[in-house]
C-alpha cells in the first residue's frame, strides 16, 4: 500500500488521493468488525471528539455511520472548545455524550491533593480525568460482555509523533473495540480532506492555540504556555491561577500548573493522548 503525502498533486489527484484513503479508513472498520466483533451485538458506535481541528475531520466522515459522538469534559480545559463539541454535533444531528471525571477523580480535587502533575504523572491524569469517563460510557451499554461489543473511533495517526508511529489499526480492551480508522493519513491528508469539505467547522482554540483544549491538566505544558492561553482564553487561565492560589496555600510544593515542563520523562500515554505526545517531544528536540 503505498500512502503519497505529494503536496504538489492538481485537483484531481488530491481527489482521488483522498478517495483512496477514505476507502482504506472503511476497509479498516470492516476488517475489525469481522475479526473483533463477529457474531456479537454491536450496542453502540462511538466516534471520540475532543473537538480539535483533526477529531472534527474524523468525526465529520463517520458521522452517518456512528450512533454517537463521545466527548470526555475534563473539568480542566476550554469551555469554547465544550461548546464547540456541542454546537457542532446538533448542526450534524448527531447525539452526544458528554461524560465527566467521577466524585474523587476532578482535576481540582487531584491537584488539591498531589499538586499540580509534572509528565510523570501524565498517565495518571489520563485515568481520571478520561478513561473513566469512557469506562462508563461502556458500563452504560454493555450488559453482556461475553455477547456485546462497543465500538471506539479513535482519531490516532501515525505521523503525530514518533512515539505513535505503531499504532495499530486495532486495539480491543475486554468488550471495546478501539479502531483507528485515518491511522494512515497525514497532516496535509487531513487539510486535503477540509479543502474537499469546506462547510467543516474550525475550533478557535485549535486555530491560535495548535490544541483541542479540551484537557489543560498541565503534564506537558511548555514554557508561557499558561500566558499564551490567556492571550486568546482570558478566562481560562484566570481560573487556573486561582487554583495555583488555592494548591499554594495547601501548602503542597508543586502549586504552579505546567511546573514538569522538559523536567521529567513521562509515564506512558493514554490511547488519546496523541497530541500530549507530541508536546513532549517538541522539548526533546
Amino acid at each position: 500500500m503505498i500512502y503519497d503525502t505529494d503536496i504538489s498533486g492538481n485537483q484531481n489527484y488530491r481527489e482521488d488521493h483522498i478517495a483512496n484513503l477514505v476507502k482504506e479508513s472503511w476497509r479498516i472498520i470492516n476488517d475489525a468488525i469481522e475479526m473483533y466483533v463477529g457474531d456479537r451485538e454491536i450496542v453502540k458506535k462511538c466516534a471520540l471528539y475532543s473537538g480539535g481541528n483533526d477529531s472534527t475531520t474524523m468525526t465529520h466522515l463517520f458521522r452517518n455511520w456512528v450512533d454517537c459522538a463521545v466527548h470526555v469534559n475534563t473539568g480542566i480545559g476550554i469551555e469554547q472548545t465544550r461548546q464547540f463539541v456541542r454546537d457542532t454535533c446538533a448542526s450534524w444531528n448527531l447525539p452526544l455524550i458528554e461524560e465527566h471525571p467521577p466524585p474523587g477523580s476532578t482535576y481540582r480535587e487531584l491537584v488539591l491533593d498531589q499538586g499540580f502533575p509534572g509528565p510523570a504523572m501524565h498517565f495518571k491524569m489520563y485515568q481520571r480525568l478520561k478513561e473513566r469517563g469512557l469506562m462508563k460510557v461502556r458500563r452504560d451499554y454493555v450488559k453482556e460482555p461475553r455477547k456485546q461489543r462497543i465500538i471506539y473511533l479513535a482519531g490516532r495517526r501515525r505521523d503525530e509523533s514518533s512515539r505513535r508511529a505503531n499504532v495499530p489499526e486495532v486495539n480491543v480492551t475486554g468488550s471495546i473495540v478501539w479502531i483507528s480508522p485515518m491511522v494512515h493519513w497525514t497532516k496535509n491528508d487531513l487539510g486535503w480532506y477540509r479543502e474537499l469539505n469546506p462547510d467543516i467547522p474550525r475550533n478557535l482554540a485549535s486555530d491560535t492555540l495548535h490544541m483541542s483544549g479540551e484537557c489543560l491538566c498541565g503534564a506537558f505544558a511548555k514554557p508561557g504556555e499558561l500566558d499564551e492561553i490567556a492571550f486568546w482564553f482570558p478566562e481560562v487561565a484566570a481560573e487556573i491561577r486561582e487554583l495555583e492560589k488555592e494548591v499554594e496555600a495547601a501548602g503542597l510544593e508543586r502549586c504552579r500548573w505546567g511546573w514538569g515542563g522538559n523536567k521529567q520523562k513521562p509515564s506512558k500515554s493514554g490511547i488519546l493522548c496523541s497530541g500530549c505526545d507530541e508536546r513532549f517531544l517538541a522539548f526533546e528536540e
